[in-house]
């Protein structure tokens, strides 16, 4: 329950980050990110860390426990355009439209002169030119539906042109960018292609890291959630009461219902690798009175102090910007003044924030007791 009235006002979630502590670059290899290790602390008792690197993160784990992670690729949705004027624009393509095959809303920017019937080339070095049309704008999220070819009716199908003419889409606070970018902001299990931006955490697992925690007798399973609209929309509401998040695509497959099963029954523990693990195995509990089922579709569930997960017992995560829904989240499992007290430890200790950043592992010891599952 909660019991404290700043949990529910979103500048409580603020905090002030150097800029040099958000990290522009990855670390190499991934698993030599840093660490923060929440232990465990009494209700009330001031915050308690240790400092390690992910390759840890085996140790920490038990043979028996269950990671989630969620297998969706990122697309390379970032696309340099021209208006036939000449005059520049970017299109950062988003999801499908449904009135009709390849058609898909995309953030333009600048978003202001583009209207419906304008046509544009999206254009790319060693490309021919692309004709592409703007149909109309999208009131709810400022986008435009910009008309593809006919075949490009989904992720799949859009890929190959993307791979072609786009970039990956890096978040705005990230202002280097390489070439290495198309291969180190995906997951190595990155599967499934639907997302416009990374489940970062994910990327801290590496090949070796992987092998070595099956080696310790812990079982991978996947889940799909394809990052889109709400990661590019700022938190604005100030009484959290009245939180509303941007659905996102979500599938939980019968074989990931059967991992969590058979985890529970052997005595384990069912981990999230990122949020947004957390949030496809949550929201989807919750749309079945607390109980894991299969499901295909959109999901919107929000997270926050006052929550009882009904599947997630530990996290690994990033650190997360302020006021961000995310901070929300993890919040909900150690409680916001104990996060911001490791927030600020981490700063002090030189930590890197962000996507590119380094991680923090919260294991089900640490979470509140509270926000344990029943």
């Amino acid at each position: 329950m909660r019991s404290d009235p700043s949990d529910l006002r979103l500048s409580s979630y603020d905090f002030q980050l150097p800029q040099d502590r958000i990290a522009q670059r990855p670390v190499e290899p991934r698993h030599g990110a840093r660490l923060l290790v929440v232990d465990p602390a009494g209700e009330g008792e001031p915050p308690f860390a240790r400092h390690r690197s992910v390759w840890d993160l085996q140790e920490e784990l038990r043979p028996g426990d269950l990671l989630v992670v969620n297998d969706t690729r990122v697309l390379r949705a970032r696309l340099q355009a021209r208006r036939p004027g000449g005059a520049a624009v970017e299109l950062l393509v988003l999801e499908p439209w449904p009135e009709a095959p390849g058609q898909w809303l995309c953030l333009a920017r600048p978003a202001r002169k583009l209207r419906a019937g304008d046509w544009l080339e999206v254009v790319a070095e060693g490309q021919p030119p692309l004709a592409v049309q703007v149909l109309g704008s999208d009131a709810d999220t400022g986008g435009r539906i910009v008309q593809f070819p006919p075949d490009c009716t989904d992720a799949a199908a859009l890929e190959p042109l993307l791979v072609r003419y786009g970039a990956i889409p890096l978040p705005p606070y990230i202002h280097e960018h390489d070439a290495s970018d198309n291969d180190r902001y995906q997951t190595r299990y990155a599967a499934r292609p639907g997302a416009v931006a990374a489940p970062t955490a994910g990327l801290h697992l590496s090949d070796e890291l992987l092998a070595a925690i099956r080696a310790r007798g812990v079982e991978l399973a996947t889940t799909t959630l394809h990052v889109g609209l709400g990661t590019f929309r700022p938190v604005e509401t100030e009484d959290l009461r009245q939180l509303e998040l941007h659905s996102e695509w979500v599938e939980v497959s019968p074989q990931l219902v059967a991992a969590v099963a058979a985890c529970r029954a052997r005595g384990g523990r069912v981990i999230a690798i990122g949020t947004t693990s957390v949030r496809s195995l949550e929201a989807v509990a919750q749309l079945n009175g607390g109980m894991l089922a299969p499901h295909t579709g959109p999901v919107n569930l929000v997270i926050q102090p006052g929550y009882r997960f009904a599947v997630v017992q530990g996290l690994l995560t990033n650190f997360h910007l302020p006021k961000s829904s995310l901070l929300l989240l993890v919040s909900a499992l150690i409680g916001r003044e104990r996060l911001l007290a490791l927030y600020a430890e981490a700063i002090e200790r030189q930590y890197r924030f962000f996507s590119y950043g380094d991680a923090m592992w919260i294991a089900p010891e640490a979470v509140l007791s509270s926000a344990v599952p029943g």
